[in-house]
């Protein structure tokens, strides 16, 4: 039983590597034709001819890419290329949290570290190229969390937006979907344990309120430092939160 079960393995092994370089294949076949984000993608008879492979091959190369978020398939109407998210990070990532014990700590202070190495950095150069503008729309929307917090309202969202509009000086496009596939897992990971409420949203208001101040003021390293300051107190939330302390 045992040589029979090593030699369906062994069997098995170069399907799995046919599998994925057929996926390499189909991904190398999109970039060769500058195929965009919802462009339909050739039939699986032509992917068959193009690739020299059977159609349950196709078929299993497009519903692994699916799960990447790299084609789109649409039943009844076709394959597409597909957007290319950072949904599939944001679900690992999620799992990965969620799979360690309620009291265990490390993985949610892990995700907290990596958003805050690239906040820190990020922060640096906002302040080189942030508006007075653009300032004004990030005070105003800590007005409406300082609103929020009084009303005993969450200030969750309001502090996602704050943090998008921060850095959209910069002009880059994947620092927005980076941060908020960050953010996105903290907050289902904080909503599965139970932490739905900030405790302290006079303190958030503060911290964020310090952010906007020391960018007016285009101090760099203050700005740091607020950040910082920011990072610390929601590590420290999420350490009470996960102990059951609210």
């Amino acid at each position: 039983m045992r040589r029979m079960s090593q030699e369906s393995g062994s069997r098995r092994r170069p399907e799995r590597r046919v599998s994925s370089q057929i996926q390499r294949e189909v991904m190398q076949l999109i970039l060769d034709r500058r195929l965009q984000a919802g462009a339909p993608l050739p039939t699986e008879t032509e992917l068959m001819e193009d690739l020299g492979v059977s159609r349950n091959s196709v078929r299993e190369a497009l519903k692994a890419l699916q799960a990447l978020d790299i084609v789109d398939i649409r039943h009844g109407y076709g394959t597409y290329v597909g957007e290319a998210s950072l949904t599939p990070l944001v679900d690992g990532l999620t799992f990965r949290t969620l799979a360690r014990p309620d009291g265990d700590t490390a993985a949610l202070a892990e995700i907290l570290q990596i958003r805050e190495i690239l906040e820190d950095g990020l922060v640096r150069r906002v302040a080189g190229t942030v508006t007075d503008d653009e300032l004004d729309a990030l005070a105003a929307v800590v007005d409406r969390m300082e609103a929020a917090g009084k009303a005993g309202e969450p200030v969750a969202e309001l502090d996602r937006d704050f943090h998008e509009l921060l850095y959209a000086s910069l002009g880059n496009a994947l620092v927005p979907q980076l941060l908020g596939a960050f953010w996105t897992v903290f907050l289902r990971v904080a909503g599965a344990r139970g932490w739905t409420d900030d405790p302290t949203p006079e303190l958030t208001v503060r911290r964020h309120r310090d952010i906007v101040a020391a960018l007016r003021a285009r101090d760099v390293e203050g700005a740091q430092r607020a950040m910082s300051d920011h990072f610390r107190g929601i590590e420290a939330r999420a350490a009470q939160a996960s102990r059951g302390v609210g």
